[in-house]
């Protein structure tokens, strides 16, 4: 995977990201969610570099070959948000195109409202708002993120319980959320998720992404309650997936953004593995409308 690409690890305050990055153009940042890594963009990042864009596909905090930290305060989606952006320096990027799946576009909207001058577009990819899922949690809505509450429960319970079988726990997760069963997913892609998520220090560090959604993001997205971003935003999401079903999923974001537009793909919430040519082809659209 990611022929072409050259492999780094950054180190940033308190951790050490990794990342690969290939192509020359305007810059472009991806962001994976749970229970993935940069492979998700595997077969997404190699056409954004043929269309003419420098490509950065990263691990973040707590995932993948990315640093685990011990402390559950440290997974919140502001610290990842930061390790980012400084990866992004690093890499002289400091303004880029930001695009974000699952917990990646949860740190794509944190590192937009804390760091707007680095951010030139935003793609949020099958997610509604933290405080949206959290403040107004319907019955059906816990029924099928379900993990939000496992997840975060204290350690070591669901460390230990996951541990037992994770391929049985991360596979049953990723079929769950919407029209898809593991033999669709990219074999090589597969290994790779396997491979990361087997790691007890990975299980620990999604645990604790968790933890800090339900205490640390959502007291840091309360407390920017009323705040507009301005870059310009393009909402995914799969149309036959869990959030579509359960939420008018572009209407949640407008609040949010002062310029949004929103697109549904095929596949549910995983139509980044599954459909990775439309949704290629869906950020290349956007991007060449908002060029940096």
């Amino acid at each position: 995977m990611f022929e072409g690409f050259t492999r780094y690890r950054i180190a940033v305050d308190g951790a050490e990201i990794f990342c690969v990055a290939g192509g020359e153009g305007p810059p472009v940042l991806l962001l994976h969610g749970f229970p993935q890594t940069h492979a998700l963009w595997a077969r997404i990042a190699p056409d954004l570099v043929a269309r003419g864009y420098r490509v950065i596909c990263s691990d973040l905090r707590g995932y993948g070959a990315s640093s685990k930290p011990q402390d559950m305060a440290d997974c919140s989606f502001r610290a990842m948000a930061a390790d980012q952006l400084a990866v992004m320096r690093a890499l002289g990027a400091p303004r880029f195109h930001l695009v974000g799946h699952d917990r990646g576009g949860r740190t794509a909207h944190r590192m937009a409202l804390d760091h707007p001058e680095a951010v030139a577009s935003v793609t949020l990819m099958d997610i509604v708002p933290t405080l949206t899922l959290l403040d107004d949690l319907r019955m059906e809505v816990a029924q099928t993120y379900w993990h939000w509450f496992y997840l975060a429960q204290p350690e070591p319970f669901p460390e230990r319980m996951i541990g037992a079988d994770p391929d049985f726990f991360f596979e049953t997760s990723l079929v769950g959320w919407g029209a898809s069963k593991v033999a669709d997913f990219d074999a090589e892609q597969m290994a790779a998720y396997r491979a990361a998520w087997r790691d007890p220090e990975a299980i620990r560090g999604a645990c604790n992404d968790y933890r800090a959604a339900l205490t640390v993001d959502r007291a840091d997205d309360r407390a920017d309650l009323g705040r507009r971003i301005a870059a310009p935003t393009l909402v995914l999401y799969g149309a036959s997936g869990a959030m579509a079903r359960l939420y008018d999923l572009p209407a949640t974001w407008v609040p949010k953004f002062t310029s949004l537009q929103a697109e549904a793909l095929p596949g549910g919430h995983f139509f980044p593995d599954l459909h990775p040519a439309q949704t290629a082809a869906a950020i290349a659209r956007f991007l060449a409308a908002h060029p940096l």
